[in-house]
């Protein structure tokens, strides 16, 4: 059941009536089941003194881009009553008109966007008006008898209004019903295949409506034996999906025309939905709300065709694309849930948060679906109504306006060493142009370096092969692929001359060093050469691969094994479009090996200071990890799309190598 999250005592913290709209808006928010990846609106109407001491009804409506779980008094955008009262008797406003006037009729310049709803709440003659996409509501309109359904379970307590596209001509239906139905007995309105909406003159008394109303809907599934979902013994795929995935993410983005993230998710309940007989049937009808238009492709365990769901997505836009209301530009083809026997569900989007999001989203998608399966039968709208909302010409002039995307979104990259120094300024610089990044470390810290949805952290000794594999694994399933790879995991054993180096420490630095990164390179070189803008790998090398100290025999040795692989890669590795490229840098203080007792030590050995010992090189500059991270990241980027086994050095200039 719905919880009663209101509290009295925390409601008393918030002095005001707007105050109050956020305090129960955010309680609306935290039930996903109610209100999911910022659907759902929420309204209050306040009478105010404006400037010039007229007193005007203000109505304070959700606005575009906030979530009701996060949402600030900012958050609620105050547009005048009395206009959006006058728009609501027109006979027609386009949706971009109607924005048009929402935001003139704004008493605060940078509030954002009112809700397409606007209208819809002014008309609604209560103080507080609350509105969300119930799961149980959708699942009961979504089915064979659901107008039926509905008036048995709230009689007359609701307004019910069939689906209309929301916008204008919902507000005014809306209106005309409104009117025409309700009594003083109406605490609701049900929108046919949308949601629903609950009233009251306090905040208390909408919200605790709203529960009320959606707790009878959810009583009536469990009453009807609808509620309860199948049990599944379905478990995860065990071996290796690399290269299926791989694969599977590249005909997507080859559907789309840019690369694309896919993330695989493999929960009990999302493999159990995917082997159903009737998924073809079921998951191909449409989304289980229009605010939440999602394409689906159901796969068959043999073949995973994408592009010839591209193909019938194209047909479809041709067929309804006439009948538009105004012009529109098809959007790219690919699906953006994929349902498969054997892998599960797998979601695309261009960043991995669009992908959390479709994953969310779907699997109240498969509740939805499967309790109305119980409940008499899936219905989802019609392929028109599917169209016009996935065509809305709001989102068509989003799409025309466009905006530049990150250099790397949609991309993966893979950086090894990424705990601290030179990788982890690797990760930040990756993650800045839009990549999504898994970073590889001895280090257990490196699991929750960053705390977001692009970067994934994986504990791993990269000397091991089995590890080495279960983490590309992992950040296969969590992404999809790989397209960049930054080799810098290396050791540096501190002097050692040659008569000193026993045979045990030189093996270790060229495990490390040489052994781990030809592992990497070669079980990487197959996901790599699957890449949707091919694939680019950046070695981090040394200063001693062109001028070697004494002391550093392993080192220089090792990182000059790996300046030759890297060469030797570049050969084998063209043909694939697979570009392979180092960078040498020297004097990077701002890493772990450098403490400031060591550097006070090593400046005192030169007779130099240590801002002076930082600068020891021809432009007398510090070179930073940062430095070196920034231009490892424009290596993979196109200015150097026509370079591969280059050598740059990063250490502002030395005597020696130059």
């Amino acid at each position: 059941m719905a919880q009663d999250r209101w509290n009295d005592d925390e409601a008393a913290l918030h002095a005001g009536e707007l105050a109050l709209r956020v305090y129960s808006s955010r309680l609306l928010g935290q039930d996903p089941a109610l209100v999911l990846h910022g659907g759902g609106n929420t309204s209050v109407k306040i009478r105010e003194t404006n400037r010039v001491g007229e007193v005007e009804e203000i109505l304070y409506v959700k606005g575009s881009g906030w979530d009701l779980a996060t949402i600030e008094a900012a958050g609620f955008t105050p547009i005048r009553m009395a206009h959006l009262l006058k728009l609501a008797r027109l006979d027609r406003l386009s949706d971009l008109e109607m924005v048009n006037e929402l935001k003139t009729q704004q008493t605060i310049a940078s509030a954002p966007t009112g809700s397409v709803e606007a209208i819809l709440h002014a008309v609604l003659p209560f103080k507080f008006v609350d509105h969300t996409h119930a799961d149980v509501i959708v699942t009961i309109t979504n089915t064979d008898g659901g107008l039926e359904r509905i008036r048995s379970i709230y009689g007359d307590q609701v307004v019910i209004v069939p689906y209309v596209m929301p916008g204008f001509d919902l507000a005014r239906l809306v209106a005309e019903r409104f009117a025409a139905e309700a009594g003083p007995q109406t605490i609701g309105m049900v929108l046919m295949n949308h949601g629903i909406f609950s009233f009251g003159e306090t905040a208390k008394e909408s919200y605790e409506r709203m529960i009320g109303l959606v707790n009878r809907a959810e009583g009536y599934l469990k009453a009807q034996g609808a509620w309860e979902l199948p049990g599944s013994e379905a478990s995860a795929v065990a071996g290796d999906c690399r290269l299926e995935l791989t694969d599977l993410r590249g005909e997507v983005s080859r559907a789309a025309g840019f690369p694309m993230l896919l993330r695989a998710w493999q929960e009990p309940a999302d493999l159990a939905f995917a082997v159903r007989a009737d998924l073809d049937r079921i998951s191909q009808q449409g989304p289980a709300t229009p605010d939440h238009v999602i394409r689906t492709k159901s796969l068959p365990q043999l073949g995973r065709d994408v592009q010839a769901y591209a193909a019938a997505y194209r047909a479809y836009f041709d067929a309804h694309a006439s009948q538009a209301r105004t012009p529109v530009q098809m959007l790219d083809p690919a699906p953006r849930v994929i349902l498969d026997p054997a892998l599960g569900l797998l979601t695309a989007g261009k960043t991995a948060k669009d992908c959390a999001i479709g994953a969310d989203i779907y699997r109240h998608t498969m509740e939805i679906i499967q309790r109305a399966e119980r409940l008499g039968g899936w219905r989802a709208l019609s392929a028109k109504d599917i169209f016009d909302m996935e065509y809305w010409e709001l989102e068509q002039a989003k799409l025309r306006q466009g905006g530049r995307s990150p250099l790397f979104q949609g991309e993966v990259a893979l950086v090894t060493g990424a705990a601290s120094g030179i990788g982890r300024a690797c990760v930040e610089s990756l993650l800045a142009r839009g990549a999504a990044v898994i970073g590889l470390d001895l280090n257990p810290a490196i699991e929750g370096l960053f705390k977001r949805a692009d970067y994934l952290g994986i504990p791993c000794d990269i000397t091991d092969l089995n590890a080495l594999r279960a983490a590309l694994e992992q950040g296969v399933r969590r992404f999809g692929g790989l397209d960049m790879l930054i080799l810098n995991a290396g050791m540096f054993p501190g002097g050692k001359r040659i008569a000193e180096l026993d045979d045990s420490l030189w093996r270790q630095v060229m495990a490390v060093n040489l052994d781990a990164n030809l592992a990497l390179l070669r079980e990487s070189h197959p996901l790599l050469k699957l890449a949707p803008n091919k694939g680019r790998v950046v070695v981090i090398g040394s200063k001693n691969v062109p001028a070697p100290g004494p002391g550093a025999a392993a080192y220089s040795a090792s990182k000059a094994a790996l300046n030759q692989l890297m060469r030797v890669a570049a050969l084998e590795w063209g043909a694939d479009g697979i570009r392979i490229n180092a960078l040498h840098p020297d004097a990077v203080f701002d890493t772990g090996l450098w403490t400031e007792e060591v550097l006070q030590a090593r400046a005192a050995h030169y007779g130099l200071t240590v801002e002076q010992y930082k600068t020891k090189n021809v432009l007398k500059t510090e070179v930073r990890s940062r430095d070196v991270a920034e231009l490892a990241a424009e290596m993979c980027g196109p200015l150097f799309a026509k370079t591969t086994a280059a050598q740059v050095p990063v250490d502002g200039g030395n005597d020696r190598v130059i």
